[in-house]
């Protein structure tokens, strides 16, 4: 096997704002790994909370040698070889074993919901997130978002209220919030969340600073709406330490180094009754269309990152009414633009 890379900027429709910064662009490196004829894609999205960039991905990708490897089906050996590389680098990561899953569907001629064991009917919708903005931005990014059932809100600022008032005063579609950390007293985020649940809000992700465990389980115990640990979980290990302190995880593929970390975190999650959500960051549709592989598995969804972006330069998993449609294709079911 031979890996490939190469480094791309990804630029957004709109500027992206949540609680703590705005960005206009997220730093991608695309990956491919060439083998007996076939060509398997893999991506890493680095927006800069995970602390990785361009320069980190590339060094973390120069040090991995899969010509050693004669059987490609050996993802176990494979990825956790080149998960002992270095720690952190999961975007990098994620970017060879997405590619290297692309490769294996190729290989044997089957998607990867077909070889999971999954029905591609069985997707669940997805939102359609929308950041912090003016009021007239906002509304028109609702505009955009029509064909979706769920709008996805980021919050987390004084405006929060104004922000929710602004979507009702234009739609009644259930919204999802993500206060991404933004919320630091947990009485008040008590009170915000009975006022958002009057508003048809359907859970909250991420309220408080991460790592603030006991407060969040106190939050969490007397919500009337579920919560969603995103920041506070990042890979299979960090699942027990929210067993009781959120109602449900995020898994991102980015954050966990991939899809084959992705299905243990689902098994996981699912064996301590934790609801679960398959999120993204700004990806291409290749980084979008592998995690959608796994959406029948989980309970919720917000795979739009190739949505917000003006320059992908993949085609792969569609939103038809808003619910994710598997194509077909083999691997994870993309196709490269030229």
């Amino acid at each position: 096997m031979k890996l490939k890379y190469y480094p791309a900027t990804l630029e957004l429709k709109h500027t992206f704002t949540v609680s703590s910064y705005s960005r206009k662009t997220t730093p991608i490196v695309l990956t491919e790994i060439e083998h007996d004829g076939f060509i398997g894609y893999g991506e890493a999205s680095m927006p800069q909370y995970l602390g990785e960039s361009h320069d980190s991905v590339m060094n973390f990708l120069s040090k991995i040698n899969l010509e050693k490897y004669k059987n490609p089906f050996e993802l176990e050996t494979i990825l956790s070889d080149i998960d002992k590389i270095e720690s952190n680098n999961c975007a990098a990561k994620a970017s060879v074993d997405i590619a290297l899953h692309d490769l294996i569907g190729k290989l044997v001629n089957q998607p990867w919901y077909n070889i999971l064991g999954l029905n591609k009917n069985n997707t669940p919708v997805t939102s359609f997130t929308i950041g912090i903005d003016t009021p007239e931005i906002i509304k028109q990014k609702v505009g955009e978002a029509n064909e979706f059932r769920i709008i996805k809100v980021k919050l987390g600022t004084e405006n929060d209220k104004e922000i929710i008032e602004t979507i009702r005063s234009i739609s009644d579609k259930p919204i999802s919030v993500d206060a991404n950390q933004g919320w630091k007293i947990k009485e008040l985020a008590l009170d915000m969340i009975y006022w958002l649940k009057e508003k048809n809000v359907l859970f909250i992700e991420q309220p408080m600073p991460k790592n603030n465990f006991d407060e969040v389980a106190w939050l969490t115990d007397r919500s009337p709406l579920p919560t969603f640990a995103d920041e506070d979980v990042q890979r299979l290990s960090d699942i027990i330490k929210v067993k009781g302190v959120y109602s449900g995880i995020n898994i991102k593929l980015m954050k966990c180094t991939g899809i084959r970390e992705a299905v243990k975190m689902i098994t996981l999650a699912k064996a301590l009754n934790m609801m679960v959500m398959l999120g993204c960051m700004t990806e291409t549709s290749c980084a979008i269309s592998a995690a959608a592989q796994l959406s029948p598995l989980v309970d919720y969804a917000d795979l739009d990152g190739n949505l917000l972006i003006k320059n992908d330069v993949f085609t792969g998993s569609k939103i038809v009414n808003g619910k994710i449609y598997l194509n077909s294709m083999p691997g994870i079911g993309v196709t490269k633009l030229e």
